[in-house]
């Protein structure tokens, strides 16, 4: 019976998760690219919008701040490079380097960043 079932199995198999990151929603306004829905991706990703913020000055080497729930970076940026950006981030600071989840939280432990698994209770320090 199991050898049928092996058998009977796709090639295959589509693998759905439920943590899939929303693609930035923004347009490019003079030399300034705006991102609008800025604050659900922080929202969602569990994380407060300050860290993001600062990651993505960083890694983009662009001066930007957060107005009305919007961010405004200071150069013209395409959309792909801020998504891979917002990618790097999630794997960086909230997907478990263990099981692979989104269940993580962000808390310092004398002056190490450390980000602890919800799910299986691991333990990394976070490079900032």
């Amino acid at each position: 019976m199991l050898k049928k079932a092996k058998e009977e199995l796709p090639e295959e198999t589509v693998e759905r998760t439920r943590f899939e990151i929303p693609k930035i929603k923004g347009y490019i306004e003079g030399n300034k690219t705006i991102i609008s829905n800025f604050m659900q991706i922080s929202d969602f990703l569990h994380r407060e919008p300050s860290l993001v913020l600062k990651f993505l000055q960083k890694e983009l080497a662009t001066p930007a701040i957060i107005e009305g729930g919007r961010l405004i970076l200071g150069r013209k940026i395409n959309s792909k490079a801020i998504d891979e950006k917002i990618d790097q981030f999630v794997k960086n600071f909230v997907i478990c380097k263990e099981c692979k989840k989104p269940d993580t939280k962000l808390f310092k432990e004398g002056r190490i960043l450390l980000l602890k698994c919800m799910a299986c209770g691991a333990k990394h320090p976070i490079r900032v």
